[in-house]
């Protein structure tokens, strides 16, 4: 077997519906697809059933343990030379594995990842999250997409791992945020080669409302600091860029009742997102529902960043007592 697939959920039948449908799309079929219900309520059991006949797919339920060991479980049951990472809220186009197989006959790699892109039948709110997680004008720039990076850190909404690798590393850590970039992170301290795949990218539909997505991001900020606390190493100038937009921003809203101008500063960066994403998107819809998207992804990341450096560097809690009500409940 060439490739396993392995998808974690939780409570999202619906979605992983439309993953099995874009894979029985695949023309390359030589994978096996293991989907792994981590203490569902709602099972997405009838939804595996409907694609049997089309997909060798492998489904299992166990009770809830968070996305990396429920990753863990999955690939401990699968057979693939690689292990392919995907989150159940991504969509494949059909040229995937094309791509995926270009790529490693061209050159080896341990590990691998790929960008991701909005669907067009994604809600605007949906591409509007998209181009704010995507974005040179937010810190989306940085997560991918583009040929020249020093270092590719995949993340588990779309990466590949060689079997060998995987289990040599021991798998996913039992952080239940942040531990795709561990993982990553501990790809690179074992010698291992990654490398970002162009081509292989996905359809990834991330959260359906803002709501969501705040906390998304809000998890992610908190998540960074955890990381630090393991890896001091991994914090780069550019993870600080939130937390500083987010303390920028409230400065200049202290400072309206004194100095009318120093809305400015904000109407701008929120004129320039609105016009780049209307022009990309060719929406005015989704360009203003993207000023909303990057204020919420900046100032989620940011003060997601400062709580947990409040809470972890000054106060010195560890991680699960400091945080147990966002990732424990």
């Amino acid at each position: 077997m060439r490739y396993s697939v392995i998808i974690p959920v939780y409570n999202r039948p619906d979605e992983v519906d439309e993953l099995l449908h874009s894979l029985t799309r695949q023309s390359f079929k030589d994978f096996e697809v293991i989907v792994v219900e981590d203490g569902s309520s709602i099972p997405c059991k009838p939804v595996i059933e409907k694609h049997q006949e089309l997909l060798d797919v492998h489904y299992y339920d166990k009770p809830n343990s968070g996305p990396g060991q429920t990753r863990n479980y999955g690939a401990e049951r699968s057979k693939g030379e690689y292990l392919i990472i995907l989150d159940s809220d991504c969509i494949l186009p059909e040229g995937y594995f094309h791509a995926v197989e270009k790529e490693l006959q061209h050159e080896a790699a341990d590990a691998f990842g790929g960008p991701d892109r909005a669907h067009e039948s994604f809600t605007d709110i949906q591409k509007a999250i998209n181009y704010s997680m995507t974005s040179f004008f937010t810190t989306g720039g940085i997560r991918g997409g583009k040929k020249k990076m020093d270092k590719f850190y995949p993340r588990s909404f779309n990466m590949g791992v060689r079997r060998e690798v995987y289990q040599a590393l021991g798998g996913f850590s039992r952080m239940r945020f942040g531990e795709d970039i561990d993982f990553s992170i501990r790809i690179f301290k074992g010698g291992h080669t990654c490398r970002l795949f162009p081509g292989a990218w996905v359809y990834h539909k991330r959260r359906t409302d803002f709501r969501k997505f705040f906390k998304q991001v809000h998890n992610s900020g908190i998540a960074r600091i955890n990381l630090y606390k393991k890896y001091p190493e991994s914090l780069k100038p550019v993870h600080l860029l939130p937390a500083a937009f987010t303390l920028g921003v409230a400065i200049f809203l202290l400072g309206t009742p004194f100095c009318p101008y120093s809305l400015l500063p904000i109407a701008l960066y929120a004129l320039l997102v609105c016009t780049d994403s209307t022009i990309r998107n060719r929406s005015l819809s989704i360009g203003l529902h993207s000023v909303a998207a990057s204020f919420i992804q900046l100032i989620g990341y940011g003060t997601g960043f400062l709580r947990a450096w409040w809470n972890r560097c000054i106060l010195g809690k560890d991680g699960f007592e400091a945080f147990k009500k966002n990732f424990y409940k």
